[in-house]
Order: C-alpha cells, then structure tokens, then sequence
C-alpha cells in the first residue's frame, strides 16, 4: 500500500500603495520575470490563449538552475493568475498555486497573496526543508519585487527598454557559437574583458537541457569605467533545426541598472553565412541616473547612454567573433 501523500502549503502577503491592477500587471508578463523577479533567470511562452498560457521558466532554486513548465489561468477581473507545474523534479512530486490582488477601502492601496500548495517524492525532513526554505526565499523575494514595481511612479513601459546588435560572418554557426562559449577566454581575445571566472554545470533534465555557466567578469567601458558583474548563462547548441543560443542574466547589474538580461542567438543563413544577434533587456534604476550620470539626466538620456555602453560592449564582441572566424578560414 502506498504512502499517504502529505500535502504541504504556504502563503506570502504583503499590502501595497498601489492599485490592484498595477501589481496584476507585474506578474501578468512573464516574459519580463528575469527583470522583476531576482530568482528567475528565463521564461518563454510555449502556447497561448486569452485566458491561459503554457510557459517554460529557468530560476535559481538554492544554488542550482532549476526548469520546470507550467501552466497558467487568467482571471483579469477577479484580479487572480493561478498557475500548476507540469512536470515537478524531485524531491517535488507537484507544486501549484495562484497570485491574488484585492483593493483595499484606502485608496490607491491593495493586498497581494502569492498561495503555494506542494507534494513531496520523498516526505524525509531534510528534503522537505530543503524546498520550505529554497521556496519562502525565493517568495519573499517576488513579492518584494512586485510590491517595488507597483509602488513606482514611473511605469515598466518607461524604465524597461529592449535592443539588438548583430553581424554577419563568413563562417560556420559552430565557430560563432563556439566563440561565444568560450567565455573562459575572452579576457584574451577581447579587450574590453580584463578578467572572467567561470564554472560550468553539464546540462540535464534538471536544467530543462540547458548548461549552465556562471561566471563574474570585470568590463572596461569606452569612457573608462570598470564594472563587475556576476551572470548565469544557460547555453543551448543547435538542434533539430533551432539556432544555437546562450541566454543569460546578470546577478549583479553594474550601476545605474536594476536588471539587465540577454541572449546571443547564432543562425545560418541562406547565403551559407552565420548571423550573430546580441539582444539586451535593461531595467533602469531611477533613483540611481542622475547619481551616475549626473544632474540633469533624464530617463531618455539615461536609455541612450546605457544603449550606447551595452552595445558598444556587444559590438565589440561581435566584431572578435567575426575576425576570429574569419581569420581562421582564410
């Protein structure tokens, strides 16, 4: 006979300054979790419709990469998002649960509830513990990150901004990528790079078949800044016809930023070239612009210059892979 299962919950709330509907939108676009949510590291949006979709998350459980699908329900006007993982990893067996909004009599106030309901493989106290803790901090921090989003004068659509780069080369994808991978040598082959540690984790179901590298790096800017920042990268190799990418997410963002993600995507073409994109998508902090950029900056400003330093950062890059690459063909 087998064991009964012990189901497990746990809810997290907090009362927010700003209206309902505002904190609804946060967590209603998953695409931009890497920026709002610390945790998370990627999201994509597998299947869609007007009251639901099918998603694919990458995030920090603890201190490893965890993937899993889910599910999720729109409930626009009830102001409700609930969500199931379809396919839970040990030591979960099932994990659901649902976001709710409520306006309070104040106005211009509301309340969050983040409700999780869980069942474990293995009901030994050490496992249990293990998902109690890695889920209440990784909780608090979501709904630290709503309550901070919401609460803001400026909205998402004005402090989060998206761009790409790309090239050309006359090569293989295989170098391209291969190029990009080996971020362990990038401080010799590209200038702006003076130091790089990383360590890299072999890809597994866990992982959702991503390898995981993580890496700090110390950058040199063009007006002679140095930055240092931490990124997981979650590298994916062609197959099946899908362009190579690695997608990754900074940790710890250099000033004056709250969050920066991106990818780099490697593609044939038809022409038997490589087409390079570099993406980045930025939160900026304005608390921090005209701090860093001095009086007078203001969020436009404060787009262009980080535009122009990511991207500069980028087109360097793109620009070594390129005569790399072409270099050895010749």
């Amino acid at each position: 006979m087998a064991a009964p299962v012990t189901p497990h919950t746990a809810t997290h709330t907090a009362v927010l300054k700003a209206l309902a509907t505002r904190a609804y939108a946060v967590v209603a676009d998953v695409l931009d979790w890497p920026l709002y949510f610390t945790p998370c590291l990627h999201a994509q949006v597998l299947d869609s419709a007007p009251d639901g979709e099918r998603i694919r998350l990458w995030a920090l459980v603890g201190d490893e990469v965890r993937s899993w699908t889910s599910r999720r329900t729109f409930d626009p006007a009830g102001l409700r998002i609930g969500f199931r993982q379809e396919n839970s990893r040990a030591p979960l067996a099932s994990m659901g649960g649902h976001w709710a909004f409520t306006a309070e009599p104040a106005e211009g106030t509301s309340t969050l509830v983040l409700a999780h309901d869980w069942t474990l493989t293995d009901d030994a106290p050490a496992a249990a513990r293990w998902v109690a803790e890695a889920l209440d901090r990784n909780s608090t921090a979501e709904v630290a990150a709503v309550v901070s989003w919401a609460e803001r004068t400026e909205t998402a659509g004005e402090l989060m901004f998206s761009f790409t780069d790309e090239t050309t080369i006359d090569g293989p994808p295989s170098e391209a990528y291969a190029f990009l991978y080996r971020a362990d040598l990038w401080p010799d082959r590209l200038p702006h790079v003076a130091r790089l540690d990383l360590d890299t984790t072999a890809a597994d179901e866990a992982t959702g078949g991503a390898e995981v590298q993580t890496l700090e790096m110390d950058t040199a800017a063009a007006d002679g800044t140095a930055h240092t920042t931490r990124s997981v990268r979650l590298c994916f190799p062609s197959s099946a016809g899908s362009p190579a990418r690695i997608v990754y997410k900074q940790t710890t963002v250099p000033r004056p930023l709250l969050g920066h993600s991106g990818e780099w995507t490697v593609t044939a073409t038809e022409d038997g070239r490589t087409r390079v994109t570099a993406r980045h998508s930025v939160a900026l902090d304005p608390d921090d612009i005209t701090t860093y950029f001095g009086t007078g900056t203001n969020l436009a400003d404060a787009r262009t210059k980080v535009r122009d330093a990511l991207g500069g950062n980028s087109r360097r890059t793109l620009a070594a892979a390129r005569a790399h690459v072409e270099s050895g063909r010749r």
